[in-house]
């Protein structure tokens, strides 16, 4: 990535251009950062000067012209890599913010609800039917979490912080980061997956992860949660059907789907034990946005690649 980081002098100059969905706070906010004008809305043609460039679609017609910096105001990356070849030469950022936060209290929410058995309860209240039902403690069960970069390391730290153990799958197993107890490859989850009450998937969308969670994935996880907060197209919808009819995975919370929206006809809303929360569990605010792009303005001013650069190749 450090060949496609612009020189201050470029970024000196560059015109900068937002989507015309990019609210007008942070419209305001980005021209305070740059102290230049913002020039909402894309034209036809690309600049023939070198642009920056804000939004969460990069148009074919700016694909062609000197893009230097690309900002994506969303944490997915799939989209924008997958309609067409990226500008050679011009750095992709994504906004994250907080939404590491955010999806970690999602995910606990769900674990702690999964525990004290409260889908049953609201099942329960709906036919007006008293039975008690256990609950079980969440301390001391472990959850396995695809994905250890900002988010699922956030996800991890704070089930972590519940004294729930904390394996994540990575691309290579190497010494565990923040919030897990041990990380692993993803060519050696099998043993992790078995012992696991939750699983988490916060996976990106890459050629590599497509369909990522299959019949023997899922079949492997002994009744365990899983819960899709990262991409729907990693999951083979088959498959997590036929693994919650056969039991293999206990329940399913599925915050992302292959297709979406789901229409009302979709398979999806007649899987058994499952809820679907339709893409909210870490919804971008504008501070984020601003935050983000503000941190990669300095790390470029500084001659340092941002944090949140993504590398084309491999799509995060």
């Amino acid at each position: 990535m450090s060949e496609n980081l612009p020189a201050p002098g470029l970024l000196a100059r560059a015109r900068l251009l937002a989507a015309p969905t990019v609210g007008a706070s942070v419209v305001r906010d980005l021209e305070r950062i740059t102290g230049r004008p913002v020039e909402q809305g894309f034209s036809g043609t690309p600049p023939e000067e070198p642009f920056i460039c804000v939004g969460a679609t990069l148009p074919d017609a700016l694909r062609g012209g000197p893009l230097v910096w690309f900002h994506s105001v969303n944490a997915g990356t799939d989209a924008l890599l997958g309609a067409g070849p990226w500008p050679p030469g011009a750095l992709l950022t994504r906004t994250v913010g907080r939404m590491g936060e955010r999806i970690a209290q999602y995910v606990l929410a769900w674990v702690l609800a999964d525990c004290q058995s409260v889908p049953e309860f609201a099942a329960q209240h709906a036919r007006a039917e008293w039975r008690r039902i256990p609950s079980e403690l969440a301390t001391g069960q472990t959850a396995v979490i695809y994905g250890t970069g900002r988010i699922g390391s956030a996800v991890a730290g704070l089930l972590r912080a519940c004294g729930i153990r904390t394996v994540g799958v990575g691309r290579g197993a190497r010494t565990a980061s923040a919030g897990f107890d041990r990380i692993v490859g993803a060519d050696d989850d099998a043993q992790s997956l078995a012992s696991a009450r939750w699983v988490v998937s916060t996976l990106p969308l890459t050629p590599a992860t497509d369909g990522f969670f299959g019949t023997d994935r899922l079949a492997g996880m002994g009744g365990a949660t899983f819960i899709n907060v990262g991409r729907g197209a990693t999951v083979d919808m088959r498959a997590l059907e036929a693994a919650l009819h056969t039991g293999a995975v206990g329940r399913a919370v599925l915050d992302v789907l292959p297709e979406e929206p789901a229409e009302p006809g979709d398979r999806c809303w007649q899987l058994p034990r499952t809820v679907i929360t339709s893409h909210s569990a870490g919804i971008t605010a504008d501070e984020d946005i601003v935050i983000d792009f503000a941190a990669c303005w300095e790390a470029m001013a500084e001659g340092r690649v941002p944090d949140t650069a993504v590398d084309v190749g491999r799509g995060y």
